[in-house]
Order: C-alpha cells, then structure tokens, then sequence
C-alpha cells in the first residue's frame, strides 16, 4: 500500500499501481466518501486536487468517482504531512514516485540528509539575565540580530540559547570585546560555514554516483542515504583538521601583521625631530674651553 512509507516498513508499493488503473478499481468513491475514509475534509481534499497532488477522478458526467489508488495517495499525504513537509515538498516526493523513486528510498535519503548534527541542547533564560551575563550590552537592536542570527529562539517571556554558544559569549564579553563586534564576527562565520557545508554536500551527491550532474537513478538513493550516514563523522573531523590548519597559517601572518603595525608606531612616535639631538651635552666647536685657545 502507498500509506506504508516508512523505511522501517519495507518498500512503497510501486508506482505502477498508481492512479493510472483507478478506471479498473474494485471499489469507487464518490468525493465525501473519499474525504471520510482518508479522514479528511471535503475542503481539504479539493484543496490537495487543486495543489495537484491528487489526480482528477475518473468523470461519469457530472459525477467524479475516485479509486483506491486516490485513497492510498490521501493517506501517503497525511503521514507526509504528519512529518512536517510542505505541501509543496510533498508534491516533489509524489513527482519523484511518479518517476520511479521508491517512497520509502527518498525517506530514508531524507532521514540520512537532514538528520541533526549537533547535540546542542538550548538553556531558557530571561532577557535581564541574559544581559546581566553580557555586561549590559544586549540592547533591542542586539537582541534583535542575535534572534535573526537564529542564536536566540523566543520561549514566551524568556529566550533560549544553546548553553556552549552562552559560555564562549560570555567568556569574549569578559575579555573585553564588544557584543555587536561578536555579532558581526559570527554573521561572517556563519556564511563562510554554509559555503563549507555546501561543499561537502555537493561533493557527495555529485561523487558518490560518480557524476558531475543530473538526477541519480532510482537504485542509487539508498547508496546515497548510506554514503552520508558514513561520512558525517568523517565530514567533522576533517573540519576540524582543516580549522586548525587555517588558524595556524593566519595566526603566523596575523603576527607578522602586528609586529610591523608596533614598528611602525615606534617610528611614528620618534619622529625626525623626537628624542635628544646628537652629541647633546657636549661642547660644540665654537663653546668651552678649547674655542678660548
């Protein structure tokens, strides 16, 4: 049955069972049968057919009569729904059945793609404490960057932060810099950690098939659902390595950068004219005892 879609399942039933044999159905409905076996409404079901999720019934004049295969579409799309996809995610995961993908494959693609990296687990706290925690310096305009930067979520009167991100702010804030400077930082590392993110994920689904571009084939997706399970741990490592290296050649040029800035502080506070003139207090030539003789 298309309802079984679930990994853990088995397989969905192919698409060749699909709407295209609705005419040779056992069992027909008309629409507010259908809508009360899918536990749905009327509205509901007409919306989903005006979506294009669900094909038009087959016509006996005015009458719409609808298939089994409609009913195992309906209930495929409510536990999609019930996972959270859009409506319009839905529509792509359907298309990609009707193309031959396994339901079942694309799931476990999805579970094996998307499934959290981080463990992170977000402390609530008031905003008064956490400005207390930053030095005074979470004004609405901070406040309100930081939740843009997806670093604070709003939990009702309190906020929630993740409880490592909390101590590494607080530990900077107590050296000194700036809160809005910590910001900004983080919004450049931000975008530089998607580009990171954005090669690795490329890589995979580019390589793993061994193409450059173009949709994998059908049997290719639970490889590729495999291939990322694998490589997740293999993906951090490798950041980190790679994170250490980088600050290991900027830290040695950011020095070099530094000592030339002090030098040249150095220079510019002597001066041509700064400092004692040569042979200060000693006798000139035309002064003490030997310009008597």
């Amino acid at each position: 049955m298309l309802a079984q879609v679930d990994p853990a399942d088995g397989p969905a039933r192919s698409h060749a069972d699909g709407v295209a044999g609705s005419a040779l159905a056992a069992h027909e409905y008309r629409i507010g049968e259908l809508a009360r076996e899918a536990g749905i409404t009327v509205r509901t079901l007409r919306y989903y057919r005006e979506r294009r999720l669900l094909p038009p019934p087959r016509r006996e004049g005015r009458i719409g009569w609808y298939s089994q295969a409609h009913l195992d579409r309906l209930r495929v799309i409510g536990q999609l729904v019930d996972r959270g996809h859009t409506l319009g995610g839905i529509g792509e995961l359907l298309s990609a059945w009707e193309q031959g993908y396994d339901l079942a494959d694309l799931l476990g693609f999805e579970r094996a793609m998307t499934a959290r990296w981080s463990d992170e687990v977000s402390v609530p706290v008031t905003v008064a404490e956490l400005s207390a925690l930053l030095g005074g310096q979470l004004t609405d305009e901070v406040l309100q960057e930081a939740i843009g930067l997806g670093y604070l979520d709003v939990d009702g009167d309190r906020v929630r932060i993740s409880g490592r991100l909390l101590d590494t702010v607080t530990v900077l804030v107590r050296e000194g810099i700036p809160l809005p400077a910590i910001l900004a930082a983080a919004r450049e590392l931000q975008a530089g950690l998607d580009t990171i993110a954005s090669l690795f994920l490329d890589l995979v689904l580019t390589q793993v098939p061994g193409r450059r571009d173009g949709a994998p084939a059908p049997d290719e997706i639970t490889r590729l659902a495999q291939a990322f399970e694998r490589l997740r741990p293999i993906a951090q490592v490798a950041l980190d390595a790679e994170f250490a290296r980088a600050m290991d050649r900027r830290a040695r040029v950011t020095y070099g950068e530094f000592i030339r800035l002090l030098s040249a502080r150095d220079h510019r506070s002597v001066g041509p004219h700064a400092g004692p003139e040569e042979g200060a207090g000693e006798p000139g030539p035309s002064s003490g005892p030997a310009a008597a003789e």
